[in-house]
């Protein structure tokens, strides 16, 4: 009998290697398979079957056979957990999730959730037709090219990647379309089912598990040849990849906040490479990163309408807030004519702070170090933790009744546009609203079947969204994300207004207003004029001087505990051990404290992160039992989206 090497799938970094068990002939690499663990059970995947045992070692069988996956699936997990610092179970987990026996049949999700789609077009611009050339001519080579598909919203991207796609399926090959945000799914899902039928599946994780499990059997017997999803389903177990697209490839929400921190965009580099297929990445304001490394097909223009004008609204000058005397004006214009509107408010809730006038205490977090968002169920609640309580009459510092709300949320601006133009039907869409299966679904078509209406929501307005009859589009409070710590902040501010942009005009003429306390900042002065190209060429010069991506790559190790100065004395342990590796190392600092926790974090700028992040995990491996002892956690990620 064969012997293999076999990751079992437990979390333990003390167990991050693979054992040596029998199999039988039918087992190879892929197969995922009961094993024993010294007086327990685990599932477990081959890695590799016809190795030698260990000196000294007497391999035991293993048991039943669980399920399979493809081989290049296993290449890419090895490869996720060495390069983000994580172990291969975690990783492998990914790619070999549980597998519940099945209850039933039940239709495709991806029939119930897709929008209606749109016709192919009669003819391509020249522009498309280039663009599809050079990826089927990428296709056709079979070595694993990348390209960045770059143009304004309403260029005609989506069309490229179903022409592309259409291109990978005459070859046998199959396609897996990645969307930052379930909110695009349908809308996605919809353009594809009215192109390839029953073929599409749909893979995200607010699917059901029964209903993930069907999706992933469908894939894996090769019933359905194209997959669309959010960042897990680069993951999608299909063999014979030729097509990989990265769709608003600029958006953080590819990156996975819980170890393994993968980015997504990554990974499907890393996927293509290992199935010989192309990659896409696409995007109205790309990544400074793609922009530098990537090959770029460009579609210049937006096809059928011009771009929207952007006009800066000075929020020093205005009195009205969140709805400022111009926005009110052109919503009074809907009301007369008709007409939708998108406004974006970047925070949930009625007020993102509760403040005390006579003492100046903001109401905190008991277990983060937060302000409380007051909620229009008349409760103060964080949005980290969950916790919640009633909105004091008086400040629980020096018991004044002189409490103010402070700033506005999305649940304040729908109940001010019920004030002021109540002939508008408002949707709101935000992280409250969509969370009940179906919500989202439900306020997109209702948006774009009204006549008069107003959809108010949070980023995930912006994210390509296309509804017809859009005249007008808000950023209400554009300075949000621009006053935050973070060398990206520039960057994402200028994406929000330029993708809120191309929400507006698709087939009329259309506006933009921009509400800011900072009329001047690089981001709007370059969005006015719908400017990526010089916006980039400043942000990547930036950028080199102060050797942040895509020069050098961000690596950070957070560490938490009860205590607030044991995560500072562990990380400073472990930056002497990262020592002598080339990287530039700042901190460890303290952060704010979550979920009753103190964080501390260290910052390596390397050009070399995967070795920095396997250094690191050797180190949190061999100060894993002191640190258990102390209740520290440690958390490594490569490339983070946020520091």
């Amino acid at each position: 009998m064969p012997l293999a090497s076999i990751y079992p799938l437990v979390s333990t970094r003390t167990l991050a290697r693979p054992f040596t068990y029998v199999v039988g002939e039918d087992v190879r690499k892929g197969t995922v398979v009961d094993v024993r663990l010294g007086r327990s059970r685990a599932r477990g995947v081959v890695t590799d079957v016809g190795v030698e045992a260990p000196h000294g070692v007497e391999p035991v069988p293993v048991g039943d056979v669980l399920d399979e996956i493809p081989a290049s699936l296993v290449d890419l997990a090895i490869w996720l957990a060495d390069y983000y610092g994580s172990t291969p179970a975690r990783a492998l987990e990914l790619v070999a999730p549980r597998r519940r026996s099945p209850r039933g049949t039940r239709p495709s999700p991806a029939e119930r959730d897709a929008l209606d789609g749109e016709a192919e077009p009669d003819a391509l611009t020249a522009e498309q037709r280039g663009a599809v050339q050079r990826i089927v001519a990428a296709l056709d080579e079979g070595l694993g090219h990348h390209v960045l598909l770059e143009g304004p919203t309403g260029s005609g991207k989506t069309e490229v990647y179903l022409q592309a796609c259409a291109a990978a399926l005459e070859r046998g090959l199959g396609a897996i379309v990645l969307v930052p945000e379930i909110a695009l799914a349908p809308q996605t899902v919809g353009r594809f089912r009215q192109r390839f039928g029953d073929t599409v599946a749909i893979l995200h994780s607010g699917l059901g598990q029964a209903e993930r499990r069907d999706e992933r059997d469908r894939v894996a017997r090769g019933e359905a040849r194209v997959v669309v999803g959010a960042r897990s389903a680069v993951f999608a177990p299909m063999r014979d990849v030729g097509l990989v697209v990265v769709d608003e490839e600029h958006d953080a929400a590819y990156k996975q906040e819980s170890d393994p921190r993968y980015d997504a965009r990554t990974v499907a580099a890393k996927r293509a490479a290992l199935e010989g297929a192309v990659a896409v990445y696409g995007s109205a304001t790309p990544r400074p990163e793609s922009w530098a490394r990537l090959e770029r097909l460009s579609l210049p223009v937006r096809i059928g309408a011009p771009l929207p004008r952007v006009r800066l609204v000075d929020l020093r000058r205005e009195a009205g807030y969140p709805l400022s005397a111009p926005l009110l004006a052109e919503l009074g214009r809907l009301v007369d004519h008709g007409g939708r509107a998108i406004l974006l408010l970047n925070r949930r809730g009625v007020a993102p702070a509760v403040h005390c006038r006579s003492c100046g205490i903001t109401r905190r977090c008991d277990h983060c170090d937060v302000a409380l968002t007051l909620h229009a169920d008349g409760r103060i609640h964080c949005h980290h933790c969950g916790y919640s309580e009633p909105l004091p009459d008086r400040c629980s510092a020096c018991g004044s009744a002189d409490v103010a709300r402070v700033g506005a949320g999305t649940q304040r601006l729908e109940s001010e546009l019920a004030r002021h133009v109540p002939e508008l039907e408002r949707i709101r869409l935000d992280a409250d609203t969509a969370a009940r299966p179906g919500a989202l679904r439900e306020a997109l078509l209702r948006f774009r079947e009204a006549d008069r209406a107003v959809l108010v929501g949070t980023q995930m307005v912006a994210k390509g969204h296309h509804f017809p009859g859009v005249s007008l589009a808000a950023v209400v409070d554009a300075d949000t994300g621009l006053a935050l710590p973070d060398f990206r902040a520039e960057e994402r501010t200028f994406q929000l207004v330029t993708q809120l942009a191309g929400r507006s005009g698709r087939d009329a003429p259309g506006l933009v207003l921009v509400q800011t306390f900072q009329p001047d900042a690089t981001p709007f002065a370059d969005a006015v004029r719908h400017d990526v190209a010089r916006f980039l060429a400043g942000e990547t010069e930036r950028r080199e001087a102060l050797g942040y991506p895509p020069f050098r790559h961000v690596v950070t190790i957070v560490v938490s505990g009860a205590e607030p100065g044991a995560p500072l004395r562990a990380l400073q342990e472990i930056r002497d051990g990262l020592d002598g590796l080339g990287a530039d190392l700042l901190g460890p600092a303290p952060l704010l404290r979550l979920r009753g926790r103190h964080r501390a974090q260290l910052v390596a700028k390397t050009a070399e992160p995967r070795r920095l992040a396997r250094q690191a995990a050797r180190l949190l491996a061999a100060a894993g039992p002191a640190m258990r002892r102390d209740g520290l956690t440690a958390v490594v990620d490569v490339d983070p989206q946020s520091l």
